[in-house]
């Protein structure tokens, strides 16, 4: 007698289903496994499953080759460690949050996602049709649903709060990877994208903050219809605001605040020793990073209150390494290269400007005459009058941020009048600024580290700003933002008038 043929339409997912025939039964199930998967281009593991004819179409598990109906209805099984591409909306994995591993900052090409095998199928066949055609794909709600999901933990993972542009980087990525999702009604072609990530984005946030993701769950809490006396949902929000890439991070997987407490109460008993050790310093500073964020971030602890908690931010080491934490940026390494880069063009601009009339220009003027009698040889020295004259340039004050005083034996230098500054301190106050006994770096009154040159002086402060979650100087915003977003290079989006019109002059060639 001839063989008959199996006729099967196997599930692959809830949207496809695919019509299959085989000439003979395969001789084992793992056998008709093979034989889907390369019929289908399935890369991933899978049991089956069919629809068996004696109890009305209830779904029963393949393990026997013989138990095949000749007409059978499969159904693939992918193993549950599989499933996190069709999680429901209640259903999160969080490979990050534990532990603050972000490694970049936003790409400039933003890297398109794997959507799950259904929706890549189905978006390839679509972008097949649309260079045909010119016709664009239409999704069901769950397959845009996948999109959007994964796109969504792709920016998360860069960024939990990004902003319009950013976005519609991503909405104009998607339809460029995949031009039938192009909608014909829009002016750009992925306008309705951009809002529906902007949502998404939302929800994505929401359902992390109900996992216990600190960074998005700090913000939770805000004003609603059964809490109409907390604080408006859209003010006081915490959330990066100068490129860190590890804001608020969990805490280490099997660490509690106990746990970590004790981790700390050993970083003191460390600090005060002569000897210490400071690699242990470093290690336990590491681990107990997401609790010394938590203080800052979510506590609001005073800065007195942190640093008596975390001596170790008094060492100049450890301050690098906590910006290291928070940026992933080399601090001192990346500062002094990109200024020394940019010194020569940058002390011509000052100079142009020191020949003119004008207030600017007479501080400038006083500057680089004082400038022209030091060694000009020596590096400190050209760093010095540069960060001297940056402000000067953009027009803002330093009387109460840069002072200097004559060094006295018997005594420090009084500062406690002083908010965040530099203090000079020399044998001629004259000259302090270029040849210092020593800088002090100080914040709210208290000498925190002594340093020996005043761009050292400007690098350490920069750091605590961030290692304490402090706002600048509001007399010197502009000199900030130049130093963060122009020589760090961190986030350089909506620069203030002056500051970008320095950038312009300083990437002009002479």
């Amino acid at each position: 007698m001839a063989a008959q043929n199996f006729l099967l339409h196997v599930h692959i997912s809830t949207d496809i289903v695919r019509k299959m025939t085989l000439s003979t039964r395969p001789e084992s199930v793992d056998e008709l496994k093979r034989m889907i998967q390369d019929k289908f281009k399935l890369d991933f593991d899978f049991s089956l499953s069919y629809e068996d004819p004696d109890f009305d179409g209830q779904l029963c598990s393949l393990v026997d080759i013989e138990e095949l109906p000749q007409k059978a209805v499969l159904k693939i099984v992918r193993p549950e460690s599989d499933t996190s591409s069709i999680a429901s909306d209640d259903t999160i994995i969080l490979p990050h949050a534990m532990t603050p591993e972000r490694i970049d900052k936003w790409p400039q090409v933003f890297p398109m996602p794997t959507f799950s095998y259904e929706v890549e199928l189905i978006l390839s066949e679509g972008n097949s049709t649309y260079q045909r055609t010119g016709k664009s794909l239409k999704l069901t709600r769950g397959q845009k649903h996948d999109i959007l999901e994964a796109l969504a933990a792709t920016m998360h993972s860069f960024k939990a709060y990004p902003n319009d542009k950013e976005v519609s980087v991503v909405a104009e990525a998607l339809v460029t990877h995949h031009p039938c999702l192009k909608e014909p009604g829009s002016k750009t072609g992925w306008y309705g994208w951009k809002n529906s990530l902007k949502f998404k984005m939302g929800n994505y946030r929401a359902k992390l903050s109900r996992a216990g993701f600190q960074e998005v769950a700090v913000n939770s809490g805000k004003r609603s219809k059964n809490n109409p006396d907390r604080q408006a949902a859209h003010t006081g929000i915490k959330r990066p605001k100068r490129a860190e890439l590890n804001f608020l991070p969990n805490f280490p997987r099997g660490e509690d605040a106990t746990s970590l407490e004790q981790l700390r109460l050993q970083i003191i008993d460390e600090v005060k020793k002569t000897d210490k050790d400071h690699i242990l310093i470093t290690k336990l500073m590491q681990s107990t990073f997401a609790l010394r964020r938590k203080e800052i971030i979510s506590d609001d602890l005073p800065v007195a209150d942190i640093l008596e908690r975390w001596p170790a931010l008094k060492m100049e080491s450890q301050i690098c390494a906590e910006f290291h934490r928070i940026t992933n940026i080399n601090l001192k390494n990346h500062f002094f290269a990109v200024l020394d880069q940019h010194t020569p063009r940058l002390q011509s601009i000052f100079r142009k400007k020191a020949s003119r009339t004008g207030k600017v220009s007479d501080v400038l003027g006083q500057l680089f005459t004082m400038y022209d009698l030091q060694e000009q040889v020596d590096v400190h020295v050209r760093r010095a009058v540069v960060l001297q004259a940056l402000p000067a340039y953009l027009q803002e004050d330093t009387s109460s941020f840069l002072r200097t005083c004559e060094v006295v034996q018997s005594r420090e230098p009084d500062v406690v009048d002083t908010l965040l500054g530099l203090l000079a301190v020399g044998a001629d106050p004259q000259n302090a600024m270029f040849h210092p006994v020593k800088i002090m770096v100080v914040l709210e009154g208290n000498t925190i580290i002594d340093v020996p040159t005043l761009a050292d002086g400007f690098v350490i402060l920069f750091a605590l700003i961030y290692a304490l979650h402090l706002a600048y100087p509001k007399t010197l915003v502009n000199t900030f933002d130049f130093i963060q977003k122009v020589l760090m290079g961190l986030e350089d989006e909506k620069l203030k008038p002056k500051v970008l019109s320095l950038k312009n002059d300083l990437l002009t060639e002479l």
